[in-house]
């Protein structure tokens, strides 16, 4: 497994030095690392492609890496501990959230940039919380109550995913022109107004939750084992299954809050991950999330407008367009085993 988490590693660093290197404008390594250079020590800069690298493609790189492994970390958090493949942030209605919280603040408040994502971050947490005090009409700590706890978890964040869409949809009708088409390319998730002050917060937020995930993985592969089983051997389940809910949620929302809600990243990773690996596994989940985000968005800025006569996509439409089929096959392979 530690190989092919490797291997997984490797491709991050081959896609993010394709993103950076490759595309519409290439860069040649040696004069990548001019460029860094001449950044750091305040050196000769590079005409127009300093710019481009710094100021474009090395933030879109960073921003997409971090945002794919937040979000893959955040949805095998959830997958892991509801012991459900569908209990991703995407499905159970944190993104949407986020994005209704967005789409409010643009369409009702006129408001751009940092007061965006700040809107969606708290969207988030907000609905966050309101799914996890529905799903808690009793005590996490036991074991049947704490399995039903988990399905109700899922099932209010369904029904309350279903309401803010709605909410969106109808914010978007009342919603000009210019308005609806900067909040529909938010929505949809986009690395374009990537910016080194959102790789920063981005960065600084992680280094944070990634080792409390990291301390929490301990106790999270024990809660596998069954809720009675966790509590027989001296895990506060309740405790824990709390600390995980709030971890998972600030994952996904500072990487909603920095890039939008990018469809079904989380969703797709954790059992991309299990499937690869042969096991559940944390850091693999966020090595393919990255891979994921990173290689969607190539696709979306330089593959695409070659097939669409020019035209940019958002990279949500390329991960949401890979995550409805896997989801479907999902649910039938589900079914299968069921039958």
């Amino acid at each position: 497994m530690l190989n092919r988490t490797a291997a997984l590693a490797a491709g991050v660093v081959l896609l993010l030095a394709a993103s950076i290197l490759l595309g519409s404008y290439t860069v040649t390594i040696p004069d990548f690392f001019k460029i860094l250079a001449a950044h750091f020590t305040g050196g000769e800069k590079i005409p127009g492609a300093s710019f481009i690298v710094m100021g474009a493609k090395l933030p879109r790189a960073v921003i997409g890496t971090l945002i794919g492994v937040a979000f893959g970390l955040s949805g095998a958090l959830f997958q892991t501990m509801l012991r459900n493949p569908l209990a991703s942030p995407d499905v159970i209605g944190i993104s949407y959230g986020a994005s209704a919280a967005a789409v409010l603040a643009i369409v009702v408040f006129g408001a751009s940039g940092a007061a965006v994502s700040g809107a969606a971050l708290g969207g988030a947490m907000a609905v966050a919380a309101l799914i996890y005090g529905i799903s808690r009409s009793g005590s996490l700590g036991g074991g049947s109550r704490g399995n039903a706890a988990g399905s109700r978890l899922i099932l209010a964040g369904v029904g309350v995913a279903a309401a803010l869409h709605a909410m969106v949809s109808f914010l978007m009708t009342r919603a000009d022109i210019r308005t609806a088409a900067e909040a529909l390319i938010w929505i949809n998730g986009s690395l374009n107004s990537a910016s080194w002050d959102r790789a920063g917060v981005l960065a600084l937020t992680l280094v944070v939750l990634v080792p409390v995930a990291a301390l929490l993985a301990g106790p999270l592969r024990i809660l596998e084992l069954g809720d009675d089983a966790a509590a027989g051997l001296g895990i506060r389940v309740a405790a824990t299954r709390l600390g995980l809910v709030l971890t998972a949620v600030g994952l996904a929302a500072v990487a909603t809050a920095a890039a939008g809600p990018v469809a079904f990243v989380a969703f797709l990773a954790g059992p991309i991950a299990r499937r690869f690996t042969g096991k559940a596994s944390l850091p693999a989940s966020a090595l393919v999330g990255a891979l994921i985000v990173l290689a969607a968005d190539y696709a979306a800025a330089n593959i695409a407008p070659l097939l669409l006569d020019g035209t940019v996509l958002p990279v949500g439409v390329v991960t949401g367009a890979l995550g409805a089929p896997f989801l479907l096959w999902l649910l039938v392979t589900s079914n299968r085993k069921d039958a």
